[in-house]
């Protein structure tokens, strides 16, 4: 294999993944040398798109970066990284600056970027294009510059490995989906931009791209994998008979929506005087318990009290959707219950994008900044992507030392726990496997509330089938080993983890524990040095 310099097949930086991060990255790089972007689907298909609620930063003329970082340390519930999130809000404006340059178009009132609320944002900070698409709207503006500029794009090809000698990237080995064939390319910096890995669950907000490749590509590469226990549950997701979970954005209820149980009672309040604005975990708990007083697979989000034209403006996607499935939300209630929606932990990162393996970084979802802590912030998700993104850049641009050693300046005053992801012995009776089987397992025994015989059964089954993998042909194979592995991190981080924090609750162990004031950070075992 020869990646010299003269390789067609060479490129300064391969980056894996087309949604946001991947798009931004992308053209930041094209100023710094060659670029190939690696995507599985077509660039169109990713996560970002189904981003509704907006971006959040601190732009408005009665807030500030210093109150952003309050917000975000206290939604973090004790893991967040202080100088990480400090970076995050302080250099926010500039990168919403950038998007403005790209033409990316928010809303206006009055001339001026509409700002709104969401939870447990102390002050409305969200901007948000096509009232509930922001996401489409980004992904498109950046989509159409990649187009326009002719960047090449390789699409239909998804990553299985990633060539490493002596800890530093060397290249990268894929898998032609629409041929079945094994190409190679050779690059001097690799940025995974892969996304999350709602898929892993039964009930998901997220499209079926989202399989978690990018953590068991930097896993099996050597990189570091942070955080994996916490895994953000959206509370309300459209929940209708033959319907696919639809995100109803945490903008309804930053724009007043009651959340109702099946009797028309308001029942937020009893749980905490935030009520429909506390975070996530909280919001997403409380309506698992309504949901299991009542003995109903859902609840409701009444806005039926908002003028219809704020609804049909502020939220057209949203309005349209349930439209198109015979659902008035002008006039009837919601029904919702929670489904997986973000994965807060990924490939360790320091603040430049560095993973533990020289000449790889990682962007966006896929990536543990720290930022996030133990709940992310809503709307945090695509600041992190601009701000670390572009910050990869800046670190490459200094002519930083691949061989340096990675400073993470964790903060936190107990030290990491370092686990090994170890081959696991096989388990007699295990289901068969199928992605239905891993998707009821991982949201049965590894999602909203968890205690440690559900999570050991879940390890065990994770393991078993593990061994009983056949090796992939095809992407749906490929992506169901990438989703076991990935299962496994998730399982046995939450495993350890013997407290409730943020999006992580066990109900074995119900208090938060100062014991566990702590990251897990997870290697793989045994890996070779070379990948051949």
């Amino acid at each position: 294999m020869d990646f010299g310099g003269g390789c067609i097949n060479t490129y300064d930086y391969v980056i894996i993944g087309s949604g946001i991060a991947g798009l931004y990255c992308a053209l930041l790089a094209q100023k710094h040398g060659s670029v190939l972007i690696i995507t599985k689907g077509s660039i169109e298909d990713c996560n970002t798109r189904h981003a509704q609620g907006g971006i959040a930063a601190a732009i408005g003329i009665n807030d500030s970066p210093e109150l952003h970082y309050k917000d975000t340390i206290t939604a973090g519930d004790g893991l967040c990284n202080e100088e990480i999130v400090h970076i995050l809000a302080d250099e926010g404006p500039d990168r919403i600056a950038d998007l403005v340059n790209f033409g990316v178009p928010f809303d206006t009132v009055d001339g001026e970027i509409a700002l709104t609320l969401e939870a447990a944002h102390s002050i409305p900070r969200i901007l948000h294009a096509g009232g509930d698409a922001t996401g489409e709207h980004i992904e498109v503006t950046l989509s159409r510059i990649v187009r326009a500029i002719d960047l090449p794009v390789l699409e239909h090809h998804l990553a299985t490995d990633i060539i490493v000698e002596q800890n530093c990237v060397k290249g990268v080995r894929v898998f032609d989906c629409e041929k079945g064939s094994v190409e190679e390319f050779g690059c001097r910096y690799m940025i995974l931009a892969t996304g999350g890995a709602g898929q892993l669950f039964k009930f998901t907000t997220n499209p079926a791209v989202a399989t978690g490749d990018g953590i068991a590509l930097a896993l099996k590469a050597g990189a570091e994998v942070i955080d994996m226990e916490f895994f953000q549950f959206h509370p309300t997701a459209l929940h209708m008979p033959g319907v696919a979970p639809f995100l109803i954005s945490e903008a309804v209820r930053g724009e007043g929506g009651i959340l109702r149980n099946m009797d028309g009672r308001r029942f937020m309040p009893d749980y905490t005087p935030l009520a429909e604005l506390a975070p996530r975990d909280v919001v997403a708990r409380s309506i698992l318990s309504e949901m299991k007083k009542t003995h109903r697979d859902n609840v409701f989000l009444d806005v039926t009290h908002l003028a219809p034209h704020r609804i049909k403006t502020r939220f057209p996607h949203i309005y349209q959707f349930c439209a198109d499935h015979g659902l008035d939300i002008t006039s009837s209630l919601i029904p919702i219950a929670p489904a997986a929606h973000y994965m807060i932990g990924g490939i360790r990162t320091n603040s430049w994008g560095e993973t533990s393996v020289c000449g790889l970084f990682a962007a966006g979802e896929c990536a543990g900044t720290g930022a996030h802590g133990a709940n992310r912030l809503a709307s945090n998700s695509m600041l992190e992507v601009l701000i670390f993104g572009k910050r990869i850049f800046k670190r490459i641009e200094q002519g930083t030392n691949q061989k340096s050693n990675r400073q993470y300046n964790d903060n936190l005053p107990n030290s990491n726990i370092n686990h090994k992801l170890k081959v696991r012995p096989l388990v007699n009776n295990t289901p068969l496997l199928s992605l239905e089987a891993l998707q009821n397992l991982l949201w049965d025994n590894v999602g909203i509330v968890r205690d440690r015989k559900g999570l050991a059964e879940a390890v065990d089954v994770l393991g078993s089938w593990e061994h009983e993998m056949p090796k992939p042909s095809n992407r749906q194979s490929h992506e169901l080993a990438n989703m076991i592995i990935t299962g496994r991190l998730i399982a046995e981080a939450a495993l350890l983890r013997e407290e409730s924090r943020g999006a992580h609750f066990r109900s074995d162990f119900p208090q938060r524990s100062e014991a566990w004031l702590r990251h897990i950070v997870t290697t793989i075992e045994n890996r070779e040095r070379c990948n051949v």
